[in-house]
């Protein structure tokens, strides 16, 4: 229940706030992402992609919802499942998370044809979000893990 109030709470501040963030260039950290790995670590795998599901559901349809519904759910959902795992424990398995996502994200959206998609993308924005998010990240992952006993899989 704590997990999808933070994950929730990460949405609205990314909506509101963060992406209307004026950032050197041109960058913002995605608050949601290291919400549900955060989420995820202390509860597990299942737990892990389930909230992250439907929290790519929830960022899919905020604004500004420019891609088709389910891209970043599925993303999300992976995201949740690889924390949940919790493989080389918590930093190692954030700082994949962080690094996977944004790349998953980008790969889905060239198999469903979007032109948006393109080598700049790959290769000026998606360095700047990861290095935004990894800074944020140890905030973020604070605030989502506080009260939880972080679990690990053999």
């Amino acid at each position: 229940m704590i997990g999808g109030l933070c994950v929730l709470l990460a949405l609205l501040v990314q909506v509101m706030l963060v992406n209307r963030m004026s950032l050197p260039a041109g960058g913002v950290p995605d608050l949601v992402l290291l919400a549900v790995a955060g989420a995820a670590l202390g509860r597990g795998e299942v737990p892990g992609a389930v909230l992250g599901f439907f929290a790519g559901l929830l960022v899919d349809i905020a604004p500004p919802g420019a891609h088709l519904i389910g891209q970043y759910a599925f993303v999300l959902a992976l995201v949740g499942y690889v924390a949940g795992r919790g493989a080389g424990g918590p930093a190692t398995t954030v700082v994949l998370c962080v690094l996977v996502a944004p790349l998953l994200a980008a790969g889905v959206s060239l198999l469903v044809g979007d032109s948006r998609v393109t080598w700049s993308t790959l290769t000026e924005e998606v360095p700047v979000t990861v290095v935004y998010t990894l800074l944020m990240s140890p905030v973020v992952i604070w605030l989502t893990t506080r009260g939880t006993q972080p679990r690990y899989s053999t």
